[in-house]
C-alpha cells in the first residue's frame, strides 16, 4: 500500500502563524492524510480512555482449560539407535502430562467454547483423561467434550451449572483493519490476563489450507496459553477465537491470528447439537502458481493454483483433472491468494455439481465436477514410514488395546498407501507402531506394512481389527491370521494374541 503525504508549511511572521494552501481543481484527489479527512476519520471521543469497565463485565466468562493426559513412552533412551541393546528393553511406560489453555461461556448452562488443539492429546502415545475448567471465582468443574473439529480447531465442552457468566457473539464482518480489540485468556497457566490492541488484518491467510485458512491479524499480546481464549471489539462481543501466534521464539512478536466469528459461530452451533462437519473435497495435491512454473505451463502469472496430483478414484479423477492443469476459478470465485482454492472447495457443500474454469496446454477451459466429502484430518496426513512422527496420530487405541496384538493401525487411504508402495485401491489398516514385546513384532510387522484381512476377513479400521481378534479369543483361539502387504509382497502371518 502506498501513501501519498501532503505538505503543509507553517510561516511565522511578526508572532503570527499564516498557512499556505494551494489552489486545486475542482474534484481534484487529495492527499489520504488531508488534516479535515483525518480529523473526519479520527477515533471518536466515546472511545475508552480505560478498558477496565468493559474487562470487568466480560471477564467472569473466561475461563482456565486443563487437562490431563496419559503419554505411552519408550522407556529405552537408546531405542532406535544402534546402541538399542544398552538400553535394557524397550518395555513402554505410561507418565501423566497436562496442558493448558483458555476458553469461554456461551450460555448459562454451562456451555464453552475452546480451540481443538487445547482439549487434545498433545503427543503420539498420549490420551486425554479429564478436561478440568475453572472459572475466574477458582470454581472447577470437570467438563464433558461435547464435539470437536480439527481442521477449524474448535471444541465445545459441557460444565454442570446454572446462572453462570457468559458472553455473545458479534459480527466480524464488521471488522475494520485498526479498530481496538481485546483478548482476555491464561497465557502460561497465569490466570486471567487482558491485553489490547488493534486489528492487524483481516481474511489473513496462514498457508495451512482449508475451509477455516482466514483469519483475524491482531498486534494485541497473545502467548502460550490464550489459545482457545476470546477476542473483543469494544462493544464487548466476541468476534474472534485467538488460536494462534507467529513467532520464532514462541513468545509474543505481534503478530496473532484468531478465529472469526463469522467462520467459528456455525462450527460451533452444529457441534452443540451432536452434529459433524461436512467440507468440499476434489482429491488433488495442490502448488502455487509461481513466474517460473506459470511460463513452464504457458499461462497467466499470479492466477490459480496448479494440480500437482489427482488421487485416484476421487472427485477430480472423475471430473478428468489433470496434473499440470491451473484451475482458475470455482463456481465464479477466483482463486486468490487472499481466497485459496482449498478455501473455496471446502466451502462447498459435498455432492454439490460446480464449474472449474483451468488452464490446460495453454488454453482456458471449464470443466463440472461434482465435489465430494473430505476425510477425516488424520486419513489426509502425510505418512513416511521411516519416520514415527508422521502419518495420523494416536490411531484407535481402545479398539487396538483390546484386540491385543501389540500393534497401532490406522485405515489406509489412498495418500498413505502410495507412500507405502501399494496400489492406492487397496482396503485395509496401515501399521503405526508395534510393541517390542508383542508376538507381532517376533514374526516380523513393522511400520507401514498393510493388514487386509484378519482370520480371512476384511478390515478398514481397528475396530474390524478388534471384533475379528474378538472372535478369536471367543472361539478359544490363541492366534490370528493375517494377511500383510509390504509393497508388492504379500503373506500370511499367524500372529498370537497377548
Amino acid at each position: 500500500m502506498r501513501y501519498a503525504y501532503a505538505l503543509t508549511t507553517a510561516i511565522l511572521l511578526s508572532g503570527a502563524a499564516a498557512t499556505m494552501t494551494l489552489n486545486q481543481p475542482a474534484g481534484a484527489q487529495t492527499a489520504q492524510n488531508e488534516p479535515g479527512a483525518i480529523q473526519a476519520a479520527a477515533p471518536k471521543a466515546g472511545a475508552p480512555m480505560s478498558f477496565a469497565d468493559m474487562v470487568a463485565k466480560l471477564q467472569p466468562a473466561v475461563v482456565n482449560i486443563s487437562t490431563t493426559q496419559r503419554v505411552t513412552m519408550n522407556a529405552n533412551p537408546f531405542a532406535g539407535t544402534p546402541f538399542e541393546a544398552f538400553g535394557g528393553g524397550n518395555q513402554p511406560v505410561t507418565r501423566q502430562a497436562e496442558s493448558l489453555g483458555s476458553g469461554f461461556l456461551i450460555s448459562a448452562d454451562g456451555y464453552v467454547v475452546t480451540n481443538n488443539h487445547v482439549i487434545s492429546a498433545g503427543a503420539r502415545g498420549a490420551t486425554v483423561e479429564s478436561i478440568t475448567v475453572t472459572l475466574p471465582d477458582k470454581r472447577e468443574f470437570k467438563a464433558k467434550l461435547i464435539g470437536n473439529d480439527a481442521q477449524s480447531d474448535l471444541a465445545v465442552l459441557k460444565i454442570e451449572g446454572t446462572n453462570l457468566p457468559f458472553v455473545k457473539f458479534g459480527d466480524s464482518t464488521s471488522a475494520r483493519v485498526g479498530d481496538w480489540v481485546v483478548a482476555i485468556g491464561n497465557p502460561f497457566g497465569l490466570g486471567g490476563s487482558v491485553t489490547a490492541g488493534i486489528v492487524s488484518a483481516l481474511h489473513r491467510v496462514t498457508g495451512q489450507g482449508g475451509a477455516y485458512d482466514r483469519f483475524i491479524q491482531t498486534d494485541a499480546s497473545i502467548n502460550r496459553g490464550n489459545s482457545g481464549g476470546p477476542m473483543f471489539d469494544l462493544n464487548g462481543n466476541v468476534i474472534g477465537i485467538n488460536s494462534q501466534i507467529l513467532s520464532p521464539t514462541g513468545g509474543n512478536v505481534g503478530i496473532g491470528f484468531a478465529i472469526p466469528a463469522e467462520e467459528a459461530k456455525p462450527v460451533i452451533d452444529t457441534l452443540m447439537k451432536g452434529g459433524k462437519i461436512a467440507r468440499g473435497y476434489l482429491g488433488i495435491g495442490m502448488q502455487d502458481l509461481t513466474d517460473d512454473i506459470a511460463d513452464g505451463l504457458g499461462v497467466p502469472k499470479g492466477q490459480g493454483t496448479v494440480v500437482a496430483r489427482v488421487e485416484p478414484g476421487q472427485p477430480a479423477e472423475k471430473a478428468g483433472l489433470k496434473q499440470g492443469d491451473v484451475i482458475v476459478k470455482v463456481d465464479g470465485k477466483a482463486v486468490t491468494p487472499d481466497q485459496t482454492l482449498s478455501y473455496l472447495v471446502a466451502n462447498v457443500k459435498p455432492g454439490t455439481r460446480v464449474p472449474l474454469e483451468l488452464y490446460r496446454d495453454g488454453k482456458r477451459q471449464t470443466l463440472n465436477i461434482v465435489v465430494g466429502t473430505r476425510p477425516p484430518e488424520e486419513q489426509l496426513a502425510q505418512f513416511d514410514p521411516n519416520d514415527e512422527n508422521s502419518g495420523p496420530g494416536g490411531g484407535d487405541t481402545e479398539t487396538m488395546a483390546a484386540a491385543s496384538l501389540g500393534v497401532q493401525v490406522a485405515p489406509l487411504t489412498p495418500q498413505i498407501a502410495q507412500s507405502v508402495g501399494v496400489n492406492p485401491s487397496t482396503t485395509g489398516v496401515v501399521v503405526l507402531q508395534v510393541s517390542q514385546a508383542s508376538d507381532a513384532a517376533g514374526k516380523g510387522l513393522q511400520r507401514g506394512d498393510v493388514i487386509t484381512t484378519v482370520n480371512r476377513q476384511p478390515v478398514a479400521s481397528a475396530a474390524d481389527v478388534a471384533k475379528q481378534v474378538q472372535a478369536a479369543k471367543s472361539a478359544g483361539k490363541g492366534n490370528v491370521l493375517l494377511w500383510v502387504q509390504r509393497r508388492a509382497l504379500g503373506r500370511f502371518v499367524s500372529v498370537g494374541i497377548n
